[in-house]
């Protein structure tokens, strides 16, 4: 603080709540843009992984019939 009597205002308090408040909501913002990208990856990673050991166990386990004519 400095030497002289400054009296902290009102204002001086407002306009520093303000300029955190900002930069929280800008930073919460960015989290959120992330989280969905990251969520939206992770949903098309997870059903590719569901569709190729689908297909790999359609190609291990599938029965052959046989048709005969007489």
């Amino acid at each position: 603080m400095s030497t002289t009597d400054s009296k902290i205002t009102r204002d001086d308090l407002e306009s520093k709540l303000v300029e955190l408040q900002t930069g929280i909501d800008a930073a919460a913002h960015s989290a959120k843009d992330l989280g969905k990208k990251l969520g939206i990856v992770a949903g098309v990673l997870l059903l590719l992984l569901v569709f190729f050991l689908g297909r790999r166990r359609g190609k291990l386990a599938k029965t052959i019939v046989e048709i005969r004519r007489f």
